[in-house]
């Protein structure tokens, strides 16, 4: 494979020195961006982006080819390929987001789930990886990604998105051995597919534990972290000659920090709720923290945007060990002249902080 020309973004996630803090940014292939809503168009729908392993690349590389201070690529996917792969029939519903034609309801139903095989049956994301892979030729890190196993329980039982996730906490409480069950399948599904993402080229992958922060703190600890752990456990942490770093990010995850911290990830994510200090005091030296600007901020001027770059880098403080991000992923509304302006004052106002 082809050496990086920038690895600050794996330097700063193995909190080794690095000249900047390197950024990023969650969703930063997206509707924001003219470019992307032209290949989607072409594509004619998400979901033909994402099985498309050419229009997948192609759209991973476009923030990076409209934004040369962005330091990694993320592979453009969805979270729900798993259980579409475990057969429960995905779709998306104009202005309703993703729908699942099957849902999971009882005992019987998690029981008969297969565990997908991430070459047969999700082939096309092993695909997009090495064809991104391929054309990035070193230019930056590629980032592989999965939902967490409480994240895709709560859209596999729901049949979609929810605002109180009703079902998924009735089956939770009155039936934990069932919930239990279909977490740990999708436990063992996510390793085995953030493995096969690894061995095809990506060179960190991120848990992305989107609805964690709904539980309580004892059902957070039982029904999720015990989950990611698990994973994390299972990963393979070393390819091509090098540690391949795992991003572990609950959105809302701030109160448990510390028991995040021990789950064995090089790095944890932060919403914007965190003060990113505070929690750089909290967890030490134990972990990289990625984060954490409130994604709404890209709506103001780009001088409040840099204002509150500065901010966000001085309290961090000096060091390594940050890597620069929102606390959610991009939103559609967004100009993208003002993600520009971010990216370029998180470069431009860090390099005191690396001296």
């Amino acid at each position: 494979m082809t050496a990086l020309k920038n690895d600050r973004f794996l330097r700063a996630l193995l909190k080794q020195p690095v000249d900047v803090t390197p950024v990023w940014m969650m969703r930063q292939a997206g509707r924001y961006l003219p470019e992307y809503r032209a290949s989607r168009a072409t594509a004619g729908d998400f979901m033909s982006l994402c099985m498309n392993p050419e229009f997948a690349c192609e759209v991973t590389l476009q923030p990076l080819d409209r934004y040369p201070q962005l330091d990694a690529a993320i592979l453009f996917s969805d979270i729900l390929t798993i259980p579409d792969a475990m057969g429960q029939g995905l779709y998306f519903e104009t202005g309703e987001g993703p729908r699942f034609k099957k849902v999971v309801s009882t005992l019987a139903d998690i029981e008969a789930l297969p565990i997908p095989d991430p070459h047969k049956d999700l082939g096309y994301v092993m695909d997009a990886v090495s064809t991104i892979r391929r054309e990035l030729n070193g230019r930056v890190p590629l980032i592989g990604f999965s939902g967490s196993p409480w994240t895709l329980a709560t859209y596999m039982v729901e049949g979609g998105s929810s605002k109180d996730f009703r079902k998924t906490k009735a089956m939770l409480y009155d039936n934990p051995q069932a919930m239990h069950l279909l977490l740990d399948k999708l436990a063992q599904s996510v390793t085995s597919y953030l493995n096969g993402q690894i061995m095809a080229g990506a060179q960190a992958v991120q848990i992305f534990d989107t609805w964690g922060g709904n539980l309580s703190a004892a059902a957070y600890q039982e029904f999720s972290l015990a989950y990611m752990r698990k994973i994390i456990s299972g990963l393979i942490r070393e390819h091509e000659g090098r540690k391949v770093p795992v991003i572990m990010f609950t959105k809302g995850g701030g109160l448990w920090l510390e028991s995040i911290a021990d789950a064995g990830a090089d790095a944890l994510g932060l919403d914007w709720t965190c003060d990113l200090g505070e929690a750089r005091r909290r967890v030490g030296n134990q972990v990289a923290l990625q984060g954490n600007m409130d994604p709404t901020v890209l709506y103001a001027k780009p001088e409040a945007i840099r204002t509150e770059v500065g901010r966000i880098l001085a309290s961090y403080g000096k060091g390594t060990g940050h890597v620069f991000n929102l606390g959610h992923g991009i939103t559609p509304e967004v100009n993208p002249e003002h993600a520009g302006a971010f990216l370029r004052a998180v470069h431009e106002l860090s390099a005191q902080y690396h001296e």
